[in-house]
């Protein structure tokens, strides 16, 4: 493991805890933890990029990534339903090609079966415990200890920060 360069994640089931709350007027909504957004927040400020890589396409996303200043965000990457969309290692090479990185350098935290392409090729693959099996399976992959939407990014950020994480 080369020292993080660059920190990407997932949103449900990382940033979130997977939920989605629906109001009588089809409102959706989706509840983050404040603690993921400060880790991601002291990451950038010691100049490590942070990113956000989703399936989806929603205005919740783009605001919450607009509120951390991240510097990437790629909507409608992974998707399952839309097989025309990029897949999230494409879209992971492309932020490593413009900052003149390499895979080996990105930390990645994801859940499902759509990451684990992304999951296998990074330097510091990690899930939460919610992950799903075939995710837990991937060889090297870390595993946090904090469960998706209650601070298991901040975990990882936390890990990162201290050195843990870094050769």
């Amino acid at each position: 493991m080369t020292k993080v360069k660059l920190f990407l994640t997932d949103v449900d089931g990382c940033l979130t805890d997977g939920g989605l709350y629906y109001s009588a007027e089809d409102h959706v909504m989706k509840r983050f933890c404040v603690y993921d957004g400060m880790g991601m927040v002291r990451l950038q400020k010691i100049g490590i990029p942070c990113g956000i890589l989703t399936s989806e396409t929603s205005g919740i996303v783009s605001k919450r990534a607009e509120l951390l200043h991240l510097q990437y965000l790629r909507l409608g990457v992974g998707s399952q339903v839309n097989t025309s969309s990029k897949t999230k290692r494409q879209a992971a090479q492309e932020i490593c090609d413009e900052l003149g990185i390499t895979l080996a350098e990105v930390c990645f935290v994801g859940d499902d079966i759509n990451d684990i392409d992304l999951l296998s090729a990074v330097g510091l693959p990690c899930c939460p415990p919610n992950a799903r099996p075939e995710v837990q399976a991937i060889p090297n992959i870390y595993k946090l200890q904090t469960p998706g939407g209650q601070g298991a990014i901040r975990e990882i950020c936390d890990l990162i920060l201290a050195g843990r994480m870094n050769n």
